[in-house]
């Protein structure tokens, strides 16, 4: 019988060589009967040897069925297997001389590899039973009885068994260890792998995030030259003013396309400047007014002098343009910026009064790409939540007692300095 798909945990592969590595003990204490028997004249109980290996047979097969089932191989199940190899050798050496049996030493076996495959708890309490069960066989045993032969001869016979019984316990606790070794080593190259995939994914995560959130906020400036076109009048010259925004807002345009461009190679802004937190803050709303200017704005920042330095994340640049456009796109007239900062940590709402949230909205925001307006791609909170939850932050959004909606963002800055370490190095 073979391990199948479903013995996907260490604890699986080690129990799967345990129970293996017992019916080849099992072989060998049925073997080491029948020659004390047949060539050595040693009378034994054979009623009661013949029930416990006839137990370990069943229970051995009946956990190679376990092994077929889906659901994993606890710690203490694969604990409980090695208590049962513990009390299976107790009782045969109890039937066979107790601790005169030269393979006494075999209650190292089941302690190694507790001690090789399970917490330190686990491998204290093999340490207690072993040595308890050492200890009572030392005054509770069944002597062994010979037919023939002196105290010299059985002392002989006796110093040979202790030398079979190390050459047994050397190769089948190096056989196991080396095998768990190299389990332990292909689940660590993987855990390797797993993680290199996850940097992978999300620096593939954050360059979407950036092309998505540039998509979202190149919505402005095309929606505003779209107005602009569809009042020029083809037979009428074209003001200078019309022009001059024209030109602007294409302008905004390649700005937005060209900060993708500069952090394709750097997801993380890793290569960046360092910045206070304040002058950043006040910088990218400096920034935003530029593009809406029609926008009222009331910008509070407090926080601990000098603010505390980070590197710029261009995808949480985004996240926030995301935050204050569907601020001033609910209510222009009263946008309210209030950030408060301490050496850990960023809190930042971002308030407006505008119609406020539906139930249904209110559900869905930051789950999925929802829009509430008619012609919103729906990407401005799900990007959003997506990006702060990147760097370890979170967005939460709350009614406003007069009306309109508050947008509170918490940020630990731990997650900017990390990469700010990496910037220096």
């Amino acid at each position: 019988m073979s391990p199948t798909i479903s013995m996907n945990s260490g604890n699986a592969i080690n129990l799967y060589r345990l129970v293996w590595l017992r019916l080849i003990v099992l072989t060998g204490e049925v073997a080491a009967i029948w020659l004390a028997i047949s060539y050595l004249d040693i009378r034994l109980p054979l009623v009661p040897l013949s029930v416990i290996i006839s137990l370990v047979a069943i229970a051995s097969f009946m956990t190679l069925l376990r092994l077929r089932a889906d659901w994993p191989v606890s710690n203490a199940e694969l604990f409980a297997q090695f208590l049962f190899e513990v009390l299976v050798l107790t009782l045969l050496l109890y039937y066979t001389g107790g601790s005169t049996n030269p393979f006494a030493p075999l209650y190292l076996i089941p302690l190694t590899l507790t001690a090789a495959t399970l917490p330190g708890i686990y491998t204290w309490l093999m340490v207690l039973l072993t040595t308890s069960c050492y200890t009572l066989l030392l005054f509770v045993y069944i002597p062994l009885l010979e037919m023939h032969g002196s105290h010299h001869h059985g002392f002989r016979l006796h110093v040979i068994g202790m030398w079979m019984g190390f050459i047994l316990s050397a190769a089948l606790i190096a056989s196991f260890a080396v095998r768990m070794s190299a389990t332990v080593r292909r689940q660590d190259n993987k855990i390797t792998e797993l993680r290199e995939q996850q940097l992978r994914q999300e620096q593939v995560l954050a360059l979407g995030t950036l092309a998505a959130g540039a998509a979202h906020e190149l919505g402005t400036p095309l929606s505003t030259m779209a107005i602009l076109l569809k009042d020029i009048n083809t037979k009428e010259p074209v003001s200078a003013s019309v022009l001059e925004t024209l030109n602007g807002q294409v302008n905004r345009c390649k700005t937005i396309l060209g900060s993708i461009s500069a952090a394709a190679g750097e997801i993380r802004a890793e290569s960046g400047c360092l910045v206070a937190l304040d002058s950043f803050l006040s910088e990218l709303v400096d920034r935003w007014k530029e593009v809406r200017p029609d926008a009222n704005i009331k910008l509070d920042m407090k926080g601990t002098l000098p603010a505390p330095q980070i590197v710029a994340d261009q995808t949480l640049e985004q996240a926030l343009l995301n935050i204050l456009n569907n601020a001033a796109d609910a209510s222009p007239d009263s946008v309210e910026i209030n950030a408060q900062w301490n050496a850990q940590e960023l809190i930042m709402n971002v308030g407006d009064r505008g119609a406020g949230l539906s139930p249904d909205a209110a559900s869905k925001a930051g789950d999925t790409i929802h829009s509430t307006k008619h012609d919103g791609l729906g990407l401005g909170l799900f990007l959003t939540y997506s990006t702060l939850e990147r760097l370890g932050g979170e967005v939460r959004l709350f009614e406003r007692p007069q009306g309109g909606v508050v947008c509170r963002i918490h940020l630990p800055l731990s997650s900017l300095r990390v990469a700010d370490h990496h910037a220096q190095t």
